[in-house]
């Protein structure tokens, strides 16, 4: 003979059992959610340079994507779409990106003000999201440093063969310089003997 459970015991392994179909039946009516992986957090560009924004994003049902850029000159709104539906590009972007299914986006040109902090936020039809962000630096190609070690290198090598004009017609001084005083020499040692012979 079974007998009924009783006091606080039993109705503790009714609910609990209760509470674990109901969390079963839940987890398989809902979609598994959103995950989003980034793999390269930390992008350096040079100005007028093509940059990948790369991401990749997997959930069961459809996602939207957004994407906004946040600097010291504010927060924009770059682009959002439904996976397989509409794209909403920012006019300031028209023309500049290029969406991909996986997520990621291409920004075309950038320029100094593109630098800064990229946001990626998508979130699945049953409203779970996922995160994520890159950091982009963006580098001007400093053709005044370019301009300065040339004008510098140009000094130099005016100053060089200055230099070596100068050296030469030292020395070609003083070799003529020699000359006479070897001459000179000469000439009086020349004077001396003719006076000795005189005197003799």
């Amino acid at each position: 003979l079974m007998r009924p459970l009783r006091g606080c015991r039993g109705r503790g392994v009714v609910v609990g059992t209760v509470t674990l179909c109901l969390a079963a039946g839940w987890a398989l009516q809902t979609p598994g959610g959103v995950s989003l992986v980034v793999p390269q957090p930390n992008i350096n560009a040079t100005v007028a340079q093509n940059i990948l924004l790369s991401v990749e994003y997997s959930c069961r049902g459809v996602a939207t994507i957004e994407w906004k850029h946040v600097s010291s000159w504010g927060t924009t709104s770059i682009v959002e779409w439904r996976s397989g539906n509409y794209v909403n590009i920012s006019t300031v972007y028209k023309d500049r990106v290029t969406t991909f299914e996986n997520g990621s986006i291409q920004l075309r040109n950038v320029g100094m003000r593109d630098a800064g902090y990229y946001f990626v936020t998508v979130t699945e039809e049953h409203g779970t999201n996922a995160y994520g962000t890159i950091v982009v630096n963006v580098n001007e190609i400093i053709y005044e440093d370019l301009h300065f070690v040339a004008v510098l290198f140009a000094f130099l090598a005016a100053v060089s063969a200055v230099l070596v004009c100068v050296m030469w017609l030292c020395n070609k001084s003083l070799h003529l310089f020699q000359k006479k005083t070897t001459h000179k020499l000469t000439a009086s040692t020349t004077e001396e003997i003719e006076l000795e012979t005189i005197e003799c």
